[in-house]
C-alpha cells in the first residue's frame, strides 16, 4: 500500500515514482485554469486517472489535486480522460474547488 501511495504522490508532484509512468503530460489551459494530467501506473499495469488543476490568484498559485477510480489500458487514454474530467470539474465547480 505504501508503494501505491508513494507512486500517486510522486505522479502528482512531478516525480517519477516507483514505476515507469512516462514524462510529464502537457499542460492544458482551460477557462483561466491550468490542467496538468498525472496518470500513474497501478499494480495491475493499468493507468489511473489523476492530475492537478491550478489557477493563479492574489495569494499565489492555488492547486486542486484529483484522483479518480477510472483506469485505462494506455497512458494516452488516461491523459485524455484526466483532461476531460478536469474540464468537467472546472465547469461544475469553478473557483469552489480551491475552498
Amino acid at each position: 500500500m505504501f508503494a501505491k501511495l508513494k507512486a500517486v504522490l510522486a505522479g502528482l508532484t512531478g516525480g517519477t515514482g516507483a514505476g515507469d509512468d512516462g514524462p510529464p503530460a502537457e499542460t492544458v489551459n482551460y477557462k483561466g485554469f491550468r490542467i496538468k494530467p498525472a496518470p500513474f501506473r497501478t499494480d495491475g499495469g493499468m493507468f489511473q486517472t489523476a492530475g492537478t488543476i491550478e489557477k493563479d490568484g492574489a495569494e499565489g498559485v492555488r492547486t486542486h489535486r484529483f484522483i479518480r477510480a477510472d483506469t485505462h489500458a494506455s497512458r494516452e487514454d488516461a491523459i485524455a480522460f484526466a483532461v476531460a474530467k478536469a474540464k468537467q470539474i472546472i465547469d461544475l465547480q469553478g473557483e469552489k474547488i480551491f475552498s
